[in-house]
């Protein structure tokens, strides 16, 4: 991929979750070049997703040309300090958040 490139990155807010494992299998299979998720709190924003044990389940089936695809998480939560640990030991590669959500920032 070249500097320039545009990365694919689908959210699995979009996946069926009862097929979680095959759907980031398949769109990653079908030319996605990382996965994306988006983590709501229903407390900094009015939505709630999923948490690092859902990241640390699919990290099995994120596999591109036989490496570990890269998992990009999108924290939408306050606080968000404490959680960002748990995240990148579930296998999340990127972690980004919203400075005013975090007391350290």
């Amino acid at each position: 991929m070249s500097p320039n490139s545009a990365i694919i990155a689908p959210s699995i807010l979009s996946a069926d979750f009862a097929k979680l494992g095959e759907e980031v299998k398949a769109v990653l299979d079908a030319g996605a070049d990382w996965i994306h998720f988006d983590v709501m709190d229903n407390h900094y924003v009015p939505n709630l997703t999923v948490g690092p044990l859902v990241c640390e389940a699919i990290r099995p089936h994120a596999i591109k040309n036989g490496k570990p695809a890269m998992i990009d998480v999108h924290l939408m939560i306050e606080p968000v300090d404490r959680i960002v640990p748990d995240f990148a030991k579930a296998g999340a590669n990127l972690i980004s958040f919203h400075p005013e959500a975090s007391a350290h920032v």
